[in-house]
């Protein structure tokens, strides 16, 4: 019995090992028979091309002191040259990655056999064994080589792994993947990731930062320290720990690596900056290079300054704030922390509009045009439409100015008399059109310089309807506004749309003494050599005449000293004009304002135009957002100077209660200095009696208030409105 035991053992043996032969005999034929015919008919790329590979690269934009700024491509990528990746960076990867990288030639057999083993016993596809080269070689002909998980597909990396290490030296493979990788947060190979999370170049990295970011490969967006930094945090340890095992690293530095606090870069150093700004200068590139801007790292230098960028959203944020929580009045509307904390989809922004209160703020150099500032809403991830580029909104009373000019350029003088009292203007459908002054009130005959600073409706329409609607819109696109200007008084007083970027560069013309800027936003553009591929040139046309354009600012500069916007911008100390805006629905508030080397523009509303509040105001709402931007960047830089003098212009001493030049007759105590442009100097002399074309005594109260003069005593003073009606 033993013995036929023993022989049928044997038999067993022999049958088992003959099955075994024969079956790793077929798994090798099968192996080989795939080996062979997975490439078969072109099927795998071909690695020559890597002689010319070229990266895809993002293109760098940088502000106006070459800070960076933003990139622009597919793939956020800046392209590194091993040399510049420091050891540390290069070990991180190849450790945590593919630690037999140095040893093997494309496919690690030690990984694919223990791989093997463990997806057998968990049955299912549980462990992988790409190696470096093999993670490369997908990731540089993703369409040919499909991220589905199959055999065929990595039998195919393997073979392309297997021919770029029979081509390349290690060192090339490695700079190619750390160039090529993808780790997180839209950043594409460690140099961009470098700037991205930690606001630094690659060669700068610390141990613990290079290894979070070979923690990444794994799970980029698992692993996001943004996301998800007590996550990160616990991965890059893991892979510090990986270093220590293989003696990569001693103890000492790998305890203090793990210790180290993650410090994650601030926006303005990860190009997260004015994102409305860098997505209408990306559209500017997108017409001039195509393709070549998303694919070859163009250099893009910018006229932003993030400094006023940041002081901007700091105004007009703190100011928005003030407004929804009431401090200025009642506010009814969902606020912008409600919103925020809504989770439903019917709250969220629908194409752009947002139910909450929103903003654009504009900051320009009058005389290149350079944009400074641009913000074209509260939350650029929320809405993504730029209210400074895009919208159109009725620009109220800070239409004024333009009616002004085209008086001054028509003979008409700062001390004329301008009829503040009731008017009724027929319309073409029947019935009259009665524009009213904030206050309800008339103030009769006043000069045409009160008129302005206190935005007096009536007397603007009046003076409007003397030169023409024609002649007040060719005005107005001399200013540079592009928008239809409709022939109907209301003009006058701001009812034609506008676009906030054309309305504040017009204030330009004003700050430059008479010149006007169109914004800008590009220096010049380089390619990777540095070689300068485009260099926009600053366009910038005559609208007034200096003297014109001094007469204009210094009624400006009144508003400011005694006007609608006295009480906003009271504590600046700098020379400043402006006017202030606000439609007669209260729905649209303004703020225009410049300096001699700095013009800025604060718009508010909501999104679907609405009353924001009872007796909303430019001059309360808006203006102090700007008042505080100032403040902020004057206090950085200081006053850098005055308005030009009034060359070219005629002084002559005239009475301030006429405006009639001053005789022997005329009482001292009413003489007074005003400028005028030559041939439009009074020729009519005062005479001592106090009848003119301003009416009696009683109307000509403070009827001046000249630069120099006591200013009038603090009231609430009448704000502006635009037009009763809506213009089709």
């Amino acid at each position: 019995m033993a013995g036929l035991r023993s022989i049928l053992q044997n038999r067993v043996v022999r049958a088992v090992v003959l099955l075994g032969t024969l079956g790793a005999s077929m798994g090798i034929g099968a192996f080989t028979a795939g080996w062979t015919l997975v490439c078969a008919g072109n099927q795998c790329p071909s690695v020559d091309v890597l002689d010319q590979y070229q990266p895809r690269q993002t293109s760098k934009l940088y502000a106006a002191d070459g800070r960076f700024l933003a990139e622009l491509g597919l793939e956020r990528r800046t392209v590194a040259r091993i040399q510049d990746i420091p050891p540390l960076v290069q070990n991180a990867f190849v450790y945590t990655e593919d630690r037999r990288f140095y040893s093997h030639h494309g496919i690690d057999f030690y990984r694919v056999f223990g791989s093997a083993v463990v997806n057998v016993l968990r049955g299912g596809y549980a462990q992988g064994f790409s190696t470096i080269t093999m993670q490369l070689a997908r990731n540089i002909f993703p369409e040919r080589l499909e991220r589905a998980k199959s055999v065929v597909r990595k039998l195919r990396e393997g073979k392309v792994a297997l021919a770029i290490e029979r081509k390349y030296s290690k060192a090339k493979i490695l700079e190619l993947y750390l160039n090529q990788i993808y780790l997180g947060n839209g950043a594409y190979g460690v140099e961009s990731a470098a700037q991205r999370y930690f606001g630094k170049n690659v060669r700068e990295l610390n141990l613990a930062e290079a290894a979070l970011l070979a923690a990444l490969p794994k799970a980029p967006n698992r692993y996001n320290p943004r996301a998800d930094p007590d996550r990160a945090v616990q991965r890059r340890n893991t892979v510090l720990e990986l270093l220590r095992d293989q003696h990569i690293i001693n103890d000492a530095d790998a305890s203090l690596a793990k210790a180290y606090p993650l410090q994650l870069a601030q926006r303005t150093e990860t190009g997260d900056v004015a994102p409305y700004f860098v997505e209408w200068v990306r559209k500017q590139l997108d017409e001039q290079f195509g393709r070549q801007l998303y694919e070859q790292g163009l250099k893009v230098y910018t006229t932003l300054d993030i400094d006023m960028q940041l002081a901007a959203e700091r105004a007009m944020e703190q100011q928005l704030r003030k407004i929804e929580g009431g401090k200025l009045g009642p506010y009814k509307f969902l606020t912008y922390e409600q919103y925020l904390s809504r989770a439903a989809d019917d709250d969220r922004a629908d194409a752009g509009v947002t139910p909450y209160l929103q903003g654009a703020f504009i900051a320009l150099d009058p005389k290149s045009g350079g944009i400074r500032a641009m913000i074209g809403g509260r939350d650029y991830t929320d809405s993504k439409f730029n209210r400074a580029t895009q919208a159109l909104r009725q620009p109220g009373s800070t239409f004024k100015p333009f009616v002004y000019a085209d008086a001054i350029q028509n003979g008409h003088t700062t001390s004329e008399a301008l009829e503040d009292d009731p008017i009724s203007v027929p319309q073409s459908g029947g019935g009259t059109w009665s524009p009213q002054n904030f206050d309800g009130k008339s103030m009769g005959y006043i000069p045409l310089r009160r008129a302005l600073y206190l935005s007096r409706n009536q007397a603007t329409v009046r003076l409007g309807m003397s030169l023409g609607e024609e002649s007040v819109a060719n005005m107005a696109k001399k200013f540079g506004l592009s928008t239809p200007m409709p022939p109907y008084p209301s003009l006058h007083i701001g009812s034609a749309d506008v676009y906030p970027l054309e309305m504040i560069a017009a204030y330009t013309t004003f700050a430059a003494g008479g010149i006007r800027a169109k914004p800008t936003g590009i220096v010049r553009v380089e390619n990777s050599k540095g070689e300068v591929l485009w260099e926009p040139a600053a366009q910038r046309s005559a609208v007034l005449s200096s003297g014109e354009a001094w007469l204009m600012t210094d009624m400006l500069r009144d508003v400011v000293r005694r006007g609608t916007a006295a009480r906003a911008v009271a504590g600046l100390k700098v020379p400043a004009g402006g006017k202030t805006g606000t439609t007669n629905d209260g729905a649209d508030v303004w703020f225009i304002g410049f300096t001699p080397d700095l013009v800025a523009g604060v718009w508010m509303g909501l999104d679907r135009p609405r009353t924001i509040m009872r007796n909303a105001q430019g001059g309360d709402l808006a203006a102090p957002a700007w008042t505080a931007f100032m403040t902020e960047v004057y206090r950085r830089r200081g006053v850098s100077g005055e308005f030009a003098g009034p060359g070219g212009l005629v002084a002559v001493a005239v009475d301030k209660l006429t405006g009639y030049r001053a005789g022997s007759l005329c009482p001292a105590d009413r003489v007074i200095i005003d400028y005028f442009v030559p041939g439009t100097e009074p020729t009519q002399e005062c005479d001592g009696t106090i009848m003119g074309p301003m009416g009696d005594s009683a109307s000509m109260q403070n009827a001046f208030e000249l630069p120099g003069a006591t200013p009038l005593p603090k009231k609430k003073s009448p704000s502006d409105t635009a037009n009763p009606f809506r213009l089709p």
